[in-house]
């Protein structure tokens, strides 16, 4: 993270407009390089052409912006982290688990599963490396009111003995030798650490939710040099407030517009936190489709065309769910199964 001073001595940036740059979230050289001259002179109250050359000059003082080797590419990969479902099945569909940089997506209907998803992700994040977890906290984003902290507690108790015994040591809960999942008090006082590393915000409408994102860049960037940064980002759902404000074919331009600007800004996120985002979406039914499915997410392409890994989630007999990988980057179109429990998301 930059200082004011450090800012000030880009061309053109006075106190006043490094002021304002650290005001929005714009508190390194990195995070101004891959701004567009036009999100730079809205928020800094500059002119376009003053934007480019402060971009410029961020671009060459974080040294981004241009061609790099495969092995370059393929060295930054290997910091990607991959966050488990805690269901081996569908992490070895997702090659690993959930990927760190990039966008997830999960739609399905109504009931699916998908705000499970969510909280399993945020409990499973903050377990220790070797189980699976980032080590990290999370920011979770509630568009339709679905958090609840009850069920993070019954996610968190849902963890075998052994897994439950290394995150209290992990959370500073319990020494080695002093942890105990039998132990009561030692639990209440997990799932309050748990509940303690989860940052949940309530949208009201779509131009508050894309403020919020623009507020987890802040709380992502502030947390990397914390014991638990952040390390995962849910949005549930991502589409509910744009369904319903933009309605009509009238619309839809608008719609997309804001849609896309708010995913970038997630994608942010993610690229410079080395963050997991994962976001809900809601379906429709497609009257044209004589064959197949005829649920088809919202959002259209511009969703469809960011979102690095597509994932449909399908309710089966009982509690079972069938999780579709629909589209992934270096990963094969599968299937597998997973049972939504009491205690979570648990294997078929």
């Amino acid at each position: 993270m930059a200082t004011q001073e450090d800012l000030e001595e880009l061309p053109g940036v006075g106190p006043a407009t490094a002021e304002k740059l650290k005001e929005n979230g714009f508190d390194g050289f990195q995070g101004i390089a891959v701004a567009s001259p036009g999100e730079l002179s809205n928020t800094a109250d500059i002119g376009e052409s003053s934007a480019a050359d402060i971009i410029q000059a961020a671009r060459e003082a974080a040294d981004i912006g241009g061609f790099e080797s495969g092995a370059t590419v393929l060295e930054r990969r290997q910091q990607i982290g991959k966050l488990t479902w805690g269901v081996d099945e569908v992490d070895e569909l997702l090659g690993g688990g959930v990927e760190t940089q990039s966008i997830t997506e999960v739609y399905g209907e109504f009931g699916s599963g998908k705000s499970q998803v969510t909280h399993q992700l945020s409990v499973n994040v903050q377990l220790p490396a070797e189980h699976g977890g980032l080590e990290g906290s999370a920011i979770f984003m509630d568009s339709e009111d679905t958090f609840r902290p009850e069920r993070i507690d019954d996610m968190v108790r849902g963890h075998p003995d052994e897994v439950i015994e290394d995150t209290m040591v992990l959370h500073g809960v319990a020494e080695e030798d002093e942890a105990d999942a039998e132990d009561e008090d030692l639990m209440e006082d997990l799932v309050e650490s748990v509940l303690d590393k989860i940052h949940v915000a309530k949208a009201f409408n779509s131009n508050h939710q894309i403020l919020l994102a623009e507020k987890a860049q802040d709380i992502a960037s502030e947390s990397q040099d914390d014991e638990f940064p952040v390390r995962l980002l849910c949005v549930d759902s991502l589409t509910a407030h744009f369904r319903a404000e933009y309605v009509g074919r009238g619309e839809l331009a608008e719609r997309q517009q804001k849609l896309n600007k708010h995913l970038h800004d997630l994608m942010r996120v993610g690229d410079l936190n080395n963050t997991a985002v994962v976001v809900t979406n809601q379906v429709a039914s497609n009257p044209d489709s004589f064959f197949g499915d005829p649920t088809q997410p919202i959002g259209g392409n511009i969703l469809g065309h960011t979102s690095t890994f597509r994932i449909y989630l399908r309710k089966s007999k009982n509690n079972k769910r069938i999780v579709r990988l629909v589209d992934a980057p270096n990963l094969a179109d599968g299937e597998s199964v997973m049972r939504v429990s009491g205690d979570g998301l648990v294997e078929e």
